[in-house]
Order: C-alpha cells, then structure tokens, then sequence
C-alpha cells in the first residue's frame, strides 16, 4: 500500500476515465481529500486495513434493487453494521430488496462491482438512484469511498460530502436508522 497522499494524482496515465471524473469534479467544488492508492479492495477485511491508513470511518456502500428492477437505491452503512434486508424495507416501504445486477450498476453508476460508491452519482444524470445514508454515517467526521475505482481510496470530510457534493449533483439522501441487529 503506498501513502496518504493530498488530493489527486500527480500523473492519471493509465487510470480510468470515471475516475479522473471523480477527481475533476471534487477538485471543481474545492473539495479537498486524501487519497490512497492499493491493490484492489475486494473484500472488507481489505478495507478495513486502507480505511485505517486513511483514518476514516469504513463506508459499506450497497447497490439494491426492488424485485421488479424499477427502484435502485445506493445505500451508504458503516462497514461493520450488519445489513438486514427486512429492516431497509421497512423503512423506505419496498419489498423485496436485493442486489441489483452489475449491468444496472455500471448503467446508472458507471461502476463495476467492487467499486461502489457515492461519488458514483455524478454518473446518474436522470437521477434513477435513490441515496440512503445510515444515520451513524451522517454523523461521522470523515467518510472513506471509492473514486469509482477500488484500487484507490479516499477520506473526504462528512461535511463536504453533504453539504457540498450532494447538492451539486442535485442528490438529497434519505437518512435511515438501522440497528444491523437480529
């Protein structure tokens, strides 16, 4: 794993377009954020190491679905909290709720699996994705995400992500309370 570096990277040779799209348009907001680059961040034992180098809270990011493909929610959890489908549709009144497929992923987010994140919705133009952020994320200081890559992250003051970027991608999230309890 290399080092918390600030801002983007010095030369994007060989990165992907989305995510000097992400760069782009943080650095057009005067966004700041650290970044670091890793190998692909597969797993959540593997995030959990990056977001300790990043020192920010570890954002599960889930792309669901209702069961007649018509609603896609982006929701944003705390890493550790486990997700209860039940307890989400409840809350939002959707039966139902699963994964949704990667094709749907890459053709309202421009992400691929793995990758998931917030800044994904400077993507979804027509605003097909509704955002659901946990309360204990709202909350938070920091909130480490994907540049709609995994092979880098990045730590962007909570703040900054609600009061900056959300509005300017036209997005008012959905605050839900979830216990991740049994």
């Amino acid at each position: 794993m290399t080092e918390l570096q600030t801002g983007r990277p010095a030369d994007t040779t060989g990165r992907l377009d989305r995510e000097v799209r992400v760069y782009d348009y943080l650095d057009n907001l005067g966004i700041e954020y650290k970044r670091i680059d890793h190998a692909p961040a597969d797993t959540m034992e593997v995030c959990a190491e990056i977001d300790k180098s990043l020192g920010a809270l570890i954002c599960k990011n889930l792309f669901l679905c209702n069961r007649q493909k018509t609603n896609f929610y982006l929701l944003m959890i705390p890493g550790d909290k486990k997700f209860k489908t039940k307890e989400l549709s409840k809350q939002i009144n959707s039966a139902r709720l699963s994964f949704a497929d990667p094709e749907d992923m890459l053709k309202y987010l421009d992400i691929e699996p793995g990758s998931v994140s917030v800044m994904g919705l400077i993507n979804d133009k027509d605003h097909v994705v509704q955002l659901l952020v946990d309360e204990d994320v709202k909350n938070s200081e920091f909130i480490g995400c994907h540049p709609c890559v995994n092979t880098s992250s990045m730590k962007i003051a909570a703040k900054d992500i609600f009061d900056v970027y959300l509005p300017a991608v036209g997005y008012e999230p959905r605050i839900v309370t979830l216990l991740g309890e049994d």
